[in-house]
């Protein structure tokens, strides 16, 4: 029976920057996984020519020469700027909210004219002290734009009123008076050329890896195969639900190739109403600039997540957080296990965060120097 330093549990980005990070150092690994792909959420699908983003639009992006370099050593990135757009019953306006929104809205032109429209909406509102996101969103952008761009759109993202969701979740909604529609305020952005599909199999290249395993069923066997377990899973499930289970928002997605070249000329669009039962249509061909002769949309339906569902959002909320700490605690007394990623860690991360994160991971575990600089320390992102 072949010996393995580590048997990494899930091909994500987190297993995978892992993964190539300890073969470099001598190490040998075997990577598995319970999807027949690798790459976890980051998988892309070639139909009709186009990469689509079987899990979801993944934009990559980051402030962090040391990260933006790190991933262009695999793949070259091309000069995509995520750009989404909002449909609220056929009216569009340009997202994050800028100057372009509040003319679309209010027919203003000058940043003092949109903010004084703000503050009457905020006034008028009369909130001191939010205690839900529909408070907390009104006191930052006013009444219209939570009518129009915010409630319909989280109200369906997490199955819940917005007077039942905690202020945190929007203390970060960007507000910007200028004319910007980029979605990003990073120094680098940008989508693999030829799909994260690429940087995964450069990664994993001379690894061995099985597909289609799951760790639980075949837990023995593959604790047996080497001195360490590197978990990127569910961290209550591998504690079989001890304490209950976190609870996960989730998606579905429908995949439908279009006979046109162009269905929305843009790749991502929101859809804020309530009636609507998707959150976004994503048109893949728009993220590499495709000239195909057909399309591929995927609208995206968000759903409480239940068991053997996909988990993608982590309720991050009092209970929960809670509910994480019992786990984290048995977490820390392994030995022989290393937890990393958004689910090991119940906190949902950019790529940019993943690679940090499994660089540190890395760098803990095998003694070597910083692989990243003190300004990228995780606790601070």
């Amino acid at each position: 029976m072949e010996k393995y330093d580590y048997v990494i549990v899930g091909a994500g980005l987190f297993g995978a920057t892992f993964a190539y990070e300890a073969k470099k150092r001598g190490k040998k690994c075997l990577v598995i996984d319970r999807r027949n792909h690798l790459g976890g959420n980051i998988y892309c699908e070639n139909v009709e020519g186009i990469n689509v983003h079987k899990y979801g639009a993944h934009i990559f992006h980051t402030s962090s020469k040391y990260i933006w370099d790190y991933v262009n050593q695999f793949v070259e990135f091309n000069r995509y700027t995520n750009s989404p757009v909002a449909n609220y019953k056929g009216e569009i306006y340009n997202l994050p909210f800028n100057m372009n929104t509040f003319n679309k809205l209010w027919g203003v032109i000058r940043p003092e004219e949109a903010k004084a429209k703000i503050e009457e909406q905020k006034k008028a509102a009369n909130i001191t002290k939010p205690s839900n996101l529909e408070e907390q969103a009104i006191s930052l952008v006013g009444t219209d734009i939570y009518e129009k761009l915010v409630k319909g759109y989280t109200e369906k993202q997490w199955g819940r009123k917005a007077t039942e969701l905690p202020a945190f979740i929007i203390n970060r909604l960007p507000v910007r008076f200028t004319y910007d529609n980029n979605y990003f305020n990073d120094s680098y952005q940008g989508i693999p050329i030829g799909g994260y599909n690429v940087i995964i199999d450069k990664m994993l290249e001379g690894i061995d890896t099985e597909l289609e395993t799951d760790y639980f069923e075949e837990k023995e066997r593959l604790d047996n195969l080497a001195d360490k377990i590197v978990f990127t899973g569910m961290i209550d499930e591998y504690y079989d639900y001890r304490f209950g289970n976190l609870e996960y928002r989730s998606l579905k997605f429908e995949h439908e190739i279009v006979d046109s070249p162009n269905y929305q000329g843009n790749a991502v669009v929101n859809y804020t109403d309530s009636e609507t039962p998707y959150t976004r249509i994503i048109e893949h061909k728009h993220f590499e600039f495709g000239t195909q002769e057909k399309t591929v949309i995927t609208k995206e339906y968000p759903k409480e997540w239940g068991k053997g569902d996909e988990p993608y959002y982590p309720v991050n909320d009092e209970k929960n957080t809670a509910l994480y700490k019992k786990y984290k605690q048995l977490a820390d007394q392994e030995e022989n296990v290393i937890f990393g990623g958004r689910l090991a860690t119940y906190k949902y991360y950019d790529m940019h965060h993943i690679i940090s994160q499994s660089l540190k991971t890395v760098a803990k575990e095998l003694g070597s120097r910083p692989l990243v600089s003190p300004a990228e320390n995780m606790n601070t992102i």
